[in-house]
């Protein structure tokens, strides 16, 4: 029974330490570093996104703060108009058929 009992022990090791010699081969193989440098890309631009969104935030409330600061202590309306939005370009028409060139009507 001792035996059995070491010998699964060492089973388990063994495709314990095999999973993880596999693993890192695979991670230093060019697909696991290109795969690991993918997600890493992923999760910077996610980051620089989420960056981006509270910058904009931050800055129009900043904005409104210094509208709303002006306005009190000049007594003058300052924020800008809002401008309607510009209007949608005409279409662009679509190319008629083009004569053939001279020369080639007979072939």
């Amino acid at each position: 029974m001792k035996r059995l009992f070491w010998m699964g022990v060492g089973v388990a090791v063994g495709v314990s330490a095999t999973r993880k010699v596999s693993q890192a081969a695979h991670r230093a193989s060019p697909a696991g570093v290109g795969a690991s440098l993918g997600e890493g890309l992923r999760e910077l631009g996610a980051g620089l996104g989420a960056f981006g969104a509270e910058v904009r935030a931050a800055m129009t409330e900043r904005e409104d703060e210094l509208y709303a600061l002006v306005q009190d202590t000049s007594g003058i309306p300052v924020r800008p108009a809002v401008l309607p939005a510009p209007p949608e370009p005409a279409p662009i028409p679509a190319r008629h058929a083009r004569a053939p060139r001279r020369g080639t009507a007979g072939r």
